[in-house]
């Protein structure tokens, strides 16, 4: 009886919700977009080109790791239990990480799973792997390093000791703090403990070589203390690492020192800071240093090359001066390596001295704690061989983009698929608007982008559904850039490009840019973007008429008008959204923005100020303050009698535009609706003008109770949305009527009512709060008002009757960011699950899980390049050659059977033998069967005969050095005897 008294209220005949069931809203929880929590560790692999990204534990869960290729290819795994991911490494086709319980987790990326988990006897401090080998060697806070077989997935006997504790047994906390294999010969190890660096060899089983760094007194050290400069000091080592081909080692340490060493004889080559060189040799002067230069710690250094691998230089995070204001990274170019044979010790040592410094900033306040280098191709000298990119994370959890060796800022639009975008930087907000399917797939920028990094990966297949309009999200950051991606429906993307407006950069600043408000238009795609500080910018879809380079003579914003910003466009941006207008309301934030589809926009700020823009112009046909059009409605109500919130003030939360007949009106006509924060519904009535421009009027005033949620527009008889398009303006113009009404959703009630003053039906919500609502349509059943509550449940209600029709949990949300969800015309909800995760369900489905995603990551074509190895020079001279076969006989001992790599490899030769190819006589992979005596024999033997070769060759060389010698002294002769019988002849005949 209830829901009959309302229809009637309402002025609405049909019940629109007669064809939805309590048992078709059972929503689907079809998404996620973004990442769970704080990014804790990066790797990324150059051969499959994918992304890893692993996330802490917090409040939120558990951490996750997020493994991204090509457009939207992504696949997420879940810890075994909740930690967080400290380590991520790749591994031809297996992701290895490590976590904060020690855990350390072998992921398939072929098969997509976990295929081991492996539990160390100890705190793990320490991890490495290399793309060619099939172990994983785990440093521990003991000082040991063990073993792991990732092929078998068990322990390998091979157990290394603390070799710093055989140097100096009465030392104690020795923990194993990085460790490095050669970049050319695989077989020594760089382990870095506490108190210095080691080389051990595996071929002898021992170690080879120690570094142990002491600043003398009076040398001033990595942060010079007058108080201590006069005493030795032990700086602690925080990191070892190799030149790219093993030419010198470098160790750095906790006073923001680096020390470069000898490997062969084990002397300092060079001991520097990155402003200082020499810092471990006594100043001349000791009390010359009055003051205490406190420097940031190392939090990583990485020795990168170009293509060249001895051409390098040394990326630096930290180290820097604690007063500096900017922060950043530090990139110090050395320039090609001097050829060790044949340089002088001076000229080693000012190798060192750098060509030169590059600053590279970060973003104001920011810090960078981690970085993953992204390398052009190679996975190998420890994955920094030409680099293009630096993805840097931040202290803050966020991500930035460098590029390699500039600095330059990279956006991540199209370079990045939309999750990793969530946190570069950080999203303050989002909407949703339903846009037409053939106008998104128009909507592709054409903008200046360097090398795309990830290639890799492939979509699984889902349903393509053609026929309704793309959910397109704007998403707002904090540096003031809006991305525009579509989300979809679950369904697959034709066109899963992103777009990208700068704010900033129409505002002409890069600071106080808060993103307040965005909308987009359903048809045309024009958007408007409302900040903190008063001002809004529409956008349009154009080309750009100075594209590639900066406007000639800048704009001047007008206070309190339009501006022309077509000038302010982004020199990069060749055809995107264009910057078309600027509006400077001046009156307080920005606090709601409406695009309608036929070129109005409705603006409204904190102030209490709202205007109408005619794009056709641009013109400003509204403006005027909220205050001065409720005033005259207080003084004959009495619902707020009592109610002290008649004295704050009015100001737009909400703006909606459509096309109805107003009460006592004969026709119909474009009317916009602004909603509150203290429950006023104000109506405009939008009409032509015989110059060919419109005027917006006052209409009326409806008062509720509670601050807006949703003003929806309707047709009565139909339940269709009455929206202001282009074919129902047209319309106008036959003198065609729409009779509609409004649902409206406030905090506390529900009302559905004929605009412009008519009280109509209501209902007031019980026990909580609407946080966001809707009227929603499912397909071929009807309309009703989907609403999310403050008990994180979402109902829906009949319509016009108000009559719940079913309820269900949403407990995968954020209880405190509720209001911050959006609820869609077609029944999807994007809701926040953390700080920088959203959440994409559909009400209208059959309660299903998050399913899982079908995407493909490894492709068994990218093959990894051989490793690089000792030259044919370094050979002759002595050094031993250890293949990867030779070091899984070390290793794994002469009782592991072939690895899984082996016995495809032999497959392989196999299948070649069968089919009548040449094949090699033995293919790289493959089990050797010879013994570790017959083998050193072998590897003597061929020395000696390349030696013999070589001798051979210097003997026929002096050979013919001689017999040149002796012709050019007959020559010589000939020619003197002749010049002396010549003088004599010439003189006397």
């Amino acid at each position: 009886m209830a829901g009959f008294l309302r229809g009637k209220q309402a002025g609405i005949q049909n019940d629109l919700s007669a064809g939805i069931l309590p048992g078709l809203f059972s929503p689907d929880d079809q998404a996620r977009f973004g990442i769970n929590s704080q990014i804790g560790s990066l790797a990324y692999d150059p051969i499959q080109s994918l992304l890893a990204i692993g996330t802490n534990e917090t409040t939120f869960g558990s951490g996750q790791i997020y493994v991204f290729g090509q457009s939207r290819v992504q696949v997420t795994f879940t810890l075994p239990r909740r930690a967080s991911v400290k380590t991520l490494q790749f591994v031809a086709s297996r992701l290895i990480s490590l976590d904060s319980k020690n855990e350390l987790v072998v992921w398939d990326l072929q098969l997509g799973k976990k295929v081991a988990v492996y539990n160390p006897p100890g705190i793990v401090t320490a991890l490495v792997t290399d793309p060619m080998l099939d172990w994983a060697l785990i440093g521990l806070q003991t000082g040991d390093i063990i073993a792991y077989d990732l092929d078998r997935e068990k322990l390998a006997p091979l157990r290394l000791p603390n070799f710093w504790r055989e140097r100096n047994p009465r030392s104690r906390l020795l923990s194993v703090v990085s460790m490095q294999l050669h970049p050319r010969d695989i077989g020594q190890l760089l382990i870095g403990y506490t108190e210095g660096a080691v080389i051990y060899s595996f071929k002898q089983n021992k170690s080879v070589k120690y570094f142990q760094y002491e600043v003398p007194a009076g040398a001033p050290g990595g942060n010079p203390d007058p108080a201590t400069i006069g005493t030795v000091r032990k700086p602690q080592l925080t990191q070892a690492f190799w030149h790219p081909t093993g030419t010198f080692v470098g160790t750095a340490y906790n006073d923001a020192s680096m020390v470069f060493w000898d490997p062969k004889d084990g002397r300092i080559v060079m001991a520097r800071t990155l402003s200082d060189s020499l810092v471990n040799l006594s100043t001349k002067s000791p009390g010359s240093i009055d003051t205490f230069e406190l420097k940031e710690p190392f939090m990583k250094v990485v020795w990168c090359a170009k293509d060249n691998p001895d051409d390098t230089g040394i990326l630096v995070a930290g180290g820097v001066l604690t007063t500096m204001p900017q922060k950043g990274m530090t990139f110090v170019e050395l320039g090609p390596t001097p050829v060790y044979a044949t340089s002088t010790w001076q000229i080693l040592t000012d190798h060192f001295e750098a060509k030169r410094q590059h600053f590279l900033p970060t973003p104001p306040g920011a810090e960078i704690v981690d970085f993953c280098l992204i390398p052009r191709s190679s996975p190998h000298f420890a994955g920094a061989q030409d680099p293009i990119l630096i993805l840097g994370v931040l202290n803050s959890g966020e991500l930035v983009s460098l590029s390699f060796p500039s600095g330059y800022p990279v956006s991540p639009t199209n370079n990045l698929p939309p999750s990793v975008s969530f946190v570069h930087p950080f999203v303050t907000s989002i909407s949703v608007a339903p846009l037409e399917r053939i106008r998104w797939l128009g909507m592709i920028e054409n903008r200046q982008r360097g090398p795309a990094i990830l290639r890799g990966g492939a979509e699984g297949v889902k349903r393509l559904r053609k026929g309704e309009s793309r959910n397109i999200v704007q998403m707002a950051h904090g540096d003031g850039t809006v991305r525009i991606w579509d989300a979809g429906h679950g369904d697959e993307l034709e066109n899963p490009a992103m777009l990208q407006v700068d704010v900033a950069r129409v505002l002409d600043r890069y600071e106080d840019i808060n993103i307040t408000s965005m909308s987009m238009a359903n048809t045309t795609g024009e958007l408007v973007v409302g900040v903190s500080t008063g001002e809004a910018v529409v956008y349009r879809w154009g080309g750009n008429k100075l594209y590639g380079r900066e406007a000639p003579n800048p704009t001047q914003t007008v206070a309190g008008g339009l501006t022309d910003v077509s000038s302010r466009s982004e020199p990069g941006l060749k055809e995107g959204l264009q910057p078309f207008v600027l509006y400077d309301i001046a009156q307080g934030p920005v606090t709601a923005v409406k695009m309608s589809e036929v070129g109005f926009v409705g603006i409204g700020s904190e102030g209490g100020m709202f205007s109408i823009i005619d794009l056709r112009g641009p013109v400003i046909i509204f403006s005027g303050s909220m205050s001065e059009l409720i005033k005259p409605e207080k003084r004959g109500s009495f619902i707020r009698k009592g109610n002290n919130q008649s004295a704050k003030p009015d100001w737009p939360v909400v703006v909606e535009f459509g096309v109805m007949t107003l009460e006592g009106d004969s026709y119909s006509s474009i009317a916009c609706f602004v909603g509150t924060n203290l429950g006023k519904i104000i109506t405009f009535k939008i009409l032509p003008q015989p110059n060919g421009g419109y005027t917006a009027q006052f209409a009326g005033i409806s008062a509720l109770n509670d601050k807006i949620i949703s003003i929806t527009p309707i047709i009565t008889s139909s339940g269709q949305f009455a929206a202001a398009t282009g074919a129902t303006v047209r319309a106008l113009r036959t003198g065609n009527q729409t009779h509609g009404t409004l649902v409206v959703a406030t905090q506390t009630e529900a009302r559905i009512f004929k605009p412009a003053t008519a009280k109509g039906a209501h209902k007031t919500w019980e026990d909580f709060f609407c946080e966001s609502a809707c009227v929603t349509e499912f397909e071929g059943h009807g309309i009703a008002l989907v609403g999310i509550f403050g008990d994180c449940s979402v109902r829906a209600y009949s319509i016009p009757g108000l009559k719940e029709v079913s309820a269900s949990r949403l407990d995968m949300l954020d209880k405190t960011r509720l209001s911050n969800a959006v609820v869609t015309s077609s029944g999807e909800i994007f809701g926040w699950t953390g700080p920088s995760e959203v959440a994409m369900l559909n009400v209208w489905g059959t309660g299903q899980t998050l399913p899982p995603l079908q995407d493909k990551l490894f492709n068994p074509q990218a093959t990894v390049p051989p490793r690089p190895t000792i030259s044919s020079l370094q050979w002759i001279a002595g050094t031993q050659y250890v293949s990867p076969l030779d070091l899984d006989l070390l290793i794994g001992g002469p009782d592991r059977p072939p690895s899984k790599r082996m016995l495809a490899a032999a497959a392989e030769e196999e299948r070649l033998a069968r089919s009548g190819d040449a094949g090699p006589s033995r293919v790289p992979g493959t089990q050797s069967t010879e013994g570790w005596g017959d083998y050193m024999t072998r590897q003597l033997n061929e020395r000696t005969a390349k030696l013999n070769i070589i001798s051979d060759s210097t003997d026929k060389m002096l050979d013919n050095s001689s017999a040149w010698a002796e012709d050019a002294s007959k020559f010589a002769s000939r020619q003197k005897r002749n010049l002396i019988i010549g003088g004599i002849t010439g003189k006397w005949f």
